[in-house]
């Protein structure tokens, strides 16, 4: 089986003729739309245009940038891809002026409304149009965007890309090897716990070479976030990032209100699997992720590619033969190796129905659920095949949605076949995935609120950074961590923090977490003929606001009471694991 991930789809390499024409093509095309927008045609044919020009641009900066992106992803060292990214990121600030002129154009038309019922082009995407006229009042003042937008490329967007560089090729010394920081976070989960000890506390001690660059690049992209949100009327960054993501303060804290009440049994858990491996004072840090029972054991890339195939074939056969179809098609870049970025993902392109699958696998069954999260999400862009690009926009929160079904539709299929020792190694491993879309995501947006806070008055140190860690760790893991052995960098380690524009970038998994749960429960009252309407639902995810597409499946994602019942699941799976513990 090939290990890494085919892109001669997009193009064949950066003297690709095809690249270097439709790099040539896209300032053409965002002048061609600049250009509809200024002409005097009547309002309905000049909407319509500008639809259809900007269908157009989309598809076209789709391939370039996932062609850039995804060859940097995978190797960090390449410098033509690099210097093509920085000039795509220019020419792209034009795009972003020309789609501010737009939404000023639609939140100026009064008859909005009018126009939409008389054409059957624009009918498609109301919705879009709509909400271009409420995000209107929040464009930034056009007589400064540009200068904004260019300050951006030296400034967050610099940032994110040296604190990619910097995780890429950052190396941890460990046992007398030099090895890449992905391959050694990957030990967390070894059977062996002298390689998970040694491990950590090489991850730890490394990050000495890096945390004074990160904290530069953390401290300046949340100061640009206070910035924009500012120029763009937004009261804090955390509305805009709301505004952004289609969803409401009701909601976030409806499901942080849930979460917050049910610490206590994450931490029961936590303490269980402390004792159970011999720690007296709650689970070190370095056992965070420990394999449990006697059933653990390590998957080729073909065993987990076959329980894959099985086990997400019972959803629909339909997802079986889609996933196969990703391992033969070269959809997925395997392995860490040096100069590839940590963590996994997926990256659709849309106009080839088709999408790409990084991971860092190494042989656990929680490798293997990765996988089927990054599939996950692979399914959901399949289920929006066909749509407009500008419907394809998923708030961040429902992008979780298809990820996290996979996770527990793989977990649920598992486990009703596996013997109770195998029932106790698999419920902990999903018990320890759940702790971290929850727990550990609510100390990141605890220690993200701070840090956005703390930058309108100073950047933070170093130490300050470690600090303010730490005790959203504290106030979150509790006493099921032992308060002497946490993790003091995880702002270093984490890609989330980083992405310009693009903040919070943690509610969303646990939103994700507990609405994929929910879902889920409803598949398994309805079953197979849930299936379509599971799809519908996916489809719809960038044609609404987060609480009218739940609403679609008849969930009330402003109560938490729907959250407080995804959490009683978690909240049973963890009363199991504690008397299992106890055998």
């Amino acid at each position: 089986m090939n290990d890494t991930w085919d892109l001669s789809f997009l193009y064949k390499s950066f003297e690709d003729e095809a690249f270097l024409a439709d790099v040539a093509r896209l300032p053409e095309a965002i002048a061609g739309e600049k250009a509809i927008l200024d002409s005097a045609l009547p309002t309905q044919e000049k909407l319509e245009q500008l639809m259809a020009a900007d269908e157009a641009l989309s598809m076209l900066m789709e391939r370039l940038f996932s062609f850039t992106e995804l060859t940097l992803a995978a190797d960090a060292n390449n410098g033509v891809a690099q210097q093509y990214e920085d000039k795509l990121n220019v020419i792209a600030n034009d795009a972003s002026l020309v789609n501010s002129g737009i939404t000023r154009f639609v939140g100026s038309i009064d008859n909005l409304e009018d126009i939409i019922a008389a054409s059957e082009k624009l009918q498609p995407v109301a919705f879009i149009l709509r909400e271009m006229k409420q995000s209107a009042a929040h464009t930034i003042p056009a007589e400064i965007e540009p200068w904004m937008l260019q300050m951006r490329l030296s400034g967050g967007s610099a940032f994110s890309q040296l604190r990619d560089k910097l995780d890429s090729t950052h190396t941890v010394e460990y046992r007398g090897q030099s090895l890449p920081l992905p391959a050694v976070r990957g030990m967390a989960y070894d059977g062996d716990a002298a390689v998970r000890k040694d491990a950590y506390e090489a991850e730890i001690a490394s990050y000495k070479k890096i945390e004074l660059p990160m904290s530069y690049c953390l401290n300046s992209i949340k100061m640009e976030a206070r910035t924009m949100a500012k120029a763009k009327g937004f009261d804090s960054v955390l509305d805009m990032t709301l505004d952004q993501n289609r969803m409401d303060r009701q909601t976030l804290e409806a499901m942080l209100t849930a979460i917050r009440e049910y610490l206590p049994h994450f931490r029961r858990y936590l303490r269980a699997k402390a004792a159970y491996l011999g720690h007296k004072d709650g689970l070190p840090f370095y056992d965070l992720f420990a394999p449990v029972g006697k059933a653990s054991k390590a998957y080729t890339i073909e065993e987990a590619r076959e329980v894959l195939l099985q086990e997400m074939g019972k959803f629909t056969p339909e997802m079986a033969r889609f996933m196969n179809n990703a391992f033969a098609q070269r959809w997925i870049d395997l392995y860490p190796r040096e100069g590839k970025t940590g963590g996994a993902f997926c990256s659709g392109a849309h106009q080839f129905d088709r999408s790409l699958v990084l991971t860092n696998f190494q042989g656990s069954f929680s490798d293997i659920s990765t996988i089927a999260h990054e599939l996950g999400h692979a399914w959901h862009n399949r289920c929006m095949a066909g749509l407009p690009y500008c419907l394809t926009d998923t708030p961040m929160p429902l992008a979780e949605t298809a990820s996290i079904f996979n996770e527990t539709m793989l977990a649920h299929q598992v486990l009703k076949n596996a013997s109770q020792e195998e029932q106790f190694t698999l419920l902990e491993s999903s018990l320890m995935e759940v702790t971290q879309t929850c727990v550990d995501i609510l100390s990141r947006y605890l220690f993200e609120t701070e840090v956005i806070d703390t930058r309108a008055d100073h950047a933070m140190t170093v130490d300050e950074l470690k600090d303010a860690m730490l005790r959203a760790q504290d106030a979150t893991y509790g006493d099921g961590l032992d308060k002497n052995i946490r993790h003091p960098y995880m702002w270093a380690c984490k890609s989330h923090y980083y992405s310009s524009g693009l903040n919070f970038y943690n509610f969303p998994y646990a939103f994700g977490e507990l609405f994929g749960k929910g879902v889920f429960a409803q598949y398994l009252k309805e079953g197979e003929a849930f299936v379509p309407k599971y799809n519908q639902l996916l489809r719809s995810c960038g044609s609404g606001t987060i609480a009218e597409v739940a609403a679609s499946v008849g969930i009330d994602v402003r109560s938490a009471d729907f959250w407080r019942a995804s959490l009683e699941v978690v909240k049973g799976d963890i009363d199991t694991f504690c008397a299992l513990c106890n055998k």
